[in-house]
C-alpha cells in the first residue's frame, strides 16, 4: 500500500458554549498522498500526563471533565481521493444546566486503505495511522487558580539544559500559559530571553513545563553559573514568578 499521508486542520479547537446551547464547526483533512485513503472519525476523551503528553482512551460517562457524549460527527467515515480535501463537521451541544468548567473530548481520524470495512461491516481491518483533533469547551466562566510549586533545572547529555515549572492547577478553568523567561550572568546582566511556550493546564492537574535554555537557532549557554527569573501569565491578575540557578558545566 502506497505511504498515507492526511493533513489534519485544525488541530486544536477552542469553544465557549453556554449550558443549552451548540456549535457547529468543520474539519479539513487533506489526502497529500498518491492513493485514496479511508478516513473514519470517532470520539474519545483524552487527558494529559504530567509532562504535556496526551493520552487517548475511548470514552467514559461519569467523568466530570469529558465533553465526549456531547459531539456528534458527520460523516463518521469516508474515502478522500490522492490530493483532494475532505470535511469533516462536528457539533458540540452543552445539556442544560451544565456546570461552569473547563470541559474535553478529542474528534480522532484514523487512516486506512480504501477496502477497509466501513464501521457498519465490522472492525476488523486495522488502520494504520491516527491524528487527533483536541477539543476544549468552555462553560460559563470558570475562575481559575493556579499556582508555580517547583522551578527546576533539567540537564540531559548532548542538549541544552531545560528550566521545568511546575505549575498546580487547582479550579476546573482550561487555562493557557506564556510569559517569558530570564537568564542573568554573575554580573546581573541579562543574557538572554526566551518565551515560555503556550502550552495547556488542564483543570485540577498538575503539570510540569519544560523552557528550553536554547533552540535550534541559539548556541547552547556558556559554561558558568545563571540566575534564571520565570514569570509566566495563565490569565490571573499577578504573573507566577519564580526564580532558580542554573549551572553549566564544560
Amino acid at each position: 500500500m502506497a505511504q498515507l499521508s492526511v493533513e489534519v486542520s485544525p488541530l486544536r479547537v477552542e469553544l465557549n458554549v453556554a449550558p443549552g446551547g451548540s456549535h457547529t464547526q468543520a474539519v479539513t483533512l487533506t489526502n497529500q498522498g498518491d492513493a485514496p485513503v479511508r478516513i473514519r472519525a470517532t470520539i474519545e476523551d483524552w487527558y494529559m500526563s504530567k509532562d504535556g503528553t496526551p493520552q487517548y482512551q475511548p470514552a467514559k460517562p461519569g467523568t466530570w471533565t469529558t465533553a465526549s457524549a456531547w459531539v456528534r460527527v458527520a460523516p463518521p467515515e469516508q474515502v478522500i481521493p490522492p490530493g483532494q480535501p475532505g470535511t469533516v463537521r462536528f457539533t458540540t451541544t452543552v445539556p442544560a444546566g451544565t456546570g461552569e468548567g473547563g470541559y474535553r473530548s478529542a474528534i480522532l481520524f484514523e487512516f486506512g486503505p480504501p477496502g477497509a470495512d466501513p464501521v457498519g461491516r465490522g472492525r476488523d481491518v486495522t488502520f494504520r495511522s491516527r491524528v487527533a483533533t483536541t477539543l476544549y469547551v468552555t462553560v460559563g466562566q470558570p475562575a481559575a487558580k493556579v499556582e508555580l510549586t517547583n522551578l527546576t533545572v533539567r540537564a540531559e547529555a548532548g542538549r541544552p539544559p531545560q528550566i521545568v515549572a511546575t505549575l498546580q492547577n487547582a479550579s476546573r478553568a482550561n487555562v493557557r500559559t506564556k510569559g517569558v523567561l530570564t537568564v542573568y550572568d554573575k554580573a546581573g546582566t541579562v543574557v538572554r530571553q526566551i518565551d515560555v511556550p503556550n502550552a495547556p493546564v488542564l483543570p485540577e492537574s498538575e503539570r510540569d513545563l519544560a523552557i528550553p535554555t536554547a533552540d535550534e537557532r541559539e548556541q547552547p549557554l556558556a559554561p558558568g553559573e545563571y540566575r534564571v527569573e520565570v514569570k509566566i501569565d495563565v490569565g490571573l491578575r499577578e504573573l507566577l514568578v519564580g526564580e532558580t540557578v542554573l549551572k553549566v558545566g564544560r
